[in-house]
């Protein structure tokens, strides 16, 4: 079957429009009403471009542009294929219920700098879905370093001591790691004479020697792995929490972590390819690097008291899943992969947003202060208690499909050892969420009784999206076809 490449702008104008929002929104520094409305109608905008595009990808058709030309041979090129509009639907569609989210964050919690805040976010939102829709190695370099730029205002937020050497922290890992990235990009380039992504990869072993190839294979997986939070590059992510929670919603459910494990899946699938991958022995190292993230980043989540430090600890596990799933290199592991992008980032943003949510109410941002509170915020605990069980792998919650996937993909590869990792970390995974449930809902304390729920520009993005990864979990094929 002959792929139907069609010229589109759409693309561009993904990127565009929230670009033209952080403008208006700056311009609307002194109109708070104003300045949220421009994000809510930008978001809006972005998912109508985004989800318009959706009935031609599953029509089979490949919709790209190349609006500048970089270097001599070398476009910013724009395509949307499959796996980019997973990434962009999800994207897209969650930044409106953030967008919602934050503004009652934000009034509730009485921040400052408000208007940078939001305008940094539309900012982000541009470069993320120039990740999703990037044509070649180098468009997505481009974007993927506008996306770093653009979350530190996010992360330095508060402008406190903590703050900024979390910025600095953040800084140092990733501007590192994607100098690493670009020489990577720059090699293959002049290597194979092309960056333009391909399904199945256009790496060739006859290309270089065996060594060269594993050393540019691991130079862009660490590229890419900082922003997952693999192990040991982790380090900036549970430091960026002292950002507010909408912004960590931003960095674990939204952008910054699934551009990195986006990131492994365009190596894996799109550069290199299962079969050159296969032949150099580099996937299974990687495989293991992803299991030793899974259970160790657990087990130090066990012991973390502050609730949104605990989570963090939980996203740096889950989305090594996603980096275990396409490195198992067969077609039910990268689709489990694929598909625990979206199932992670809902079942996690429901997570941070109650987080945020108690914050808010009560200021409590530790565990051990959280007895008792759920009988004072039912819907916030129930929606917790929904993206727990997701975590964990509870079937008919959305996590259950992506990690059924990669279970299913680990025999199909013959490396059924993975199923083990799994098990033990669904295990851990309750051991450090449900206990949070339990003493929330069937534990009394009177302190919690002058509290109530949160308001609703909160509350119903948490209910809107826990209900969301239900039907994920019943209909996985839930307007679209994976």
């Amino acid at each position: 079957m002959v792929t139907e490449i069609v010229v589109d702008y759409r693309p561009l104008w993904a990127i565009l429009i929230s670009l033209i929002a952080a403008g208006l929104i700056i311009l609307s520094d002194n109109r708070p009403n104003l300045r949220e409305g421009w994000t809510l109608l930008a978001g809006l905008g972005k998912v109508l471009i985004v989800f318009s595009m959706i009935p031609d990808i599953l029509a089979g058709r490949v919709l790209e542009i190349a609006p500048i030309n970089i270097a001599q041979g070398i476009a910013l090129h724009l395509r949307v294929d499959p796996a980019g509009m997973v990434f962009a639907a999800l994207a897209s569609a969650l930044w409106i219920a953030t967008s919602l989210y934050s503004i009652g964050y934000m009034r509730g919690n009485n921040e400052i700098h408000q208007t940078g805040y939001f305008a940094a976010f539309a900012l982000c939102l541009s470069a993320t879905m120039g990740i999703a829709f990037a044509g070649n190695l180098l468009t997505f370099f481009i974007f993927y370093e506008m996306l770093t730029i653009f979350t530190y205002p996010l992360i330095v937020h508060k402008r406190n001591a903590e703050a900024i050497n979390s910025g600095r922290k953040y800084l140092a890992y990733t501007l590192i790691a994607g100098q690493l990235f670009l020489v990577s990009i720059i090699w293959t380039q002049s290597l194979a004479g092309t960056g333009e992504f391909k399904p199945g990869g256009f790496l060739s072993a006859t290309l270089a020697s065996t060594g060269t190839l594993q050393l540019l294979f691991f130079m862009m997986i660490v590229g890419s792995a900082v922003k997952a939070g693999v192990m040991p590059l982790h380090g900036w992510l549970p430091s960026a929490m002292v950002a507010p929670t909408p912004v960590s919603a931003l960095l674990h459910a939204v952008a910054v972590v699934k551009a990195g494990a986006f990131g492994v899946l365009r190596a894996v699938g799109y550069v290199f390819g299962p079969g050159l991958l296969a032949e150099l022995g580099v996937a299974e190292i990687l495989a293991w690097i992803a299991a030793f993230t899974i259970i160790t980043s657990s087990l130090i989540a066990i012991k973390q008291d502050n609730l949104k430090r605990r989570l963090a600890f939980s996203t740096i596990g889950q989305l090594s899943y996603v980096v275990l799933g396409v490195s198992l290199l067969s077609p039910l592991g990268i689709l489990g992969g694929i598909f625990h992008i979206v199932a992670h980032a809902c079942m996690k943003i429901v997570l941070f947003f109650c987080a945020g949510a108690i914050y808010v109410k009560t200021h409590k941002s530790n565990i051990s202060e959280m007895v008792g509170i759920g009988r004072q915020m039912p819907f916030t605990i129930g929606a917790f208690a929904i993206g727990s069980l997701g975590i964990v792998g509870l079937p008919l919650i959305v996590g259950f499909i992506s990690k059924w996937n990669i279970a299913l993909g680990a025999l199909q590869s013959g490396q059924g050892l993975y199923i083990a990792i799994l098990i033990a970390s669904a295990l851990l995974a309750t051991s450090y969420l449900m206990p949070v449930v339990y003493m929330a809902f069937f534990k009394k304390n009177d302190e919690f009784a002058k509290y109530g729920e949160a308001s609703s520009l909160m509350l119903v993005p948490i209910v809107t999206i826990a209900v969301f990864s239900l039907i994920l979990g019943i209909f996985p094929n839930f307007g679209a076809h994976f």
